[in-house]
């Protein structure tokens, strides 16, 4: 990410920045992430840990097997039934 951020980029591109952390390291991570988008830097990011992109992110778009499921707001994403069986581990009646 330093070598990414050296050339004072507009846009950073994010593959999974969390994976495999602790939870110490994704708040380091959360918070710059926080302070280069508070900067005026879009920064867009792929990533499965759920809490960590329902905590962070001010728009979500989830994609499922490749295809949009639904865009929002953290709240309207988490309450979207095929976000909840897909990525939340709920299957709500669903066999």
């Amino acid at each position: 990410m330093a070598r990414a951020l050296a050339s004072s980029p507009r846009l950073l591109l994010l593959d999974e920045p969390v994976a495999g952390m602790h939870r110490s390291g994704m708040q380091q991570v959360s918070q710059l992430i926080r302070s280069l988008a508070a900067e005026g830097m879009t920064v867009l990011l792929i990533e499965h840990n759920m809490t960590f992109v329902m905590e962070l992110c001010s728009r979500i778009t989830v994609l499922n097997f490749g295809r949009v499921i639904t865009t929002g707001a953290p709240g309207e994403v988490a309450r979207h039934p095929e976000v909840i069986v897909a990525y939340l581990g709920g299957n709500h009646g669903h066999a």
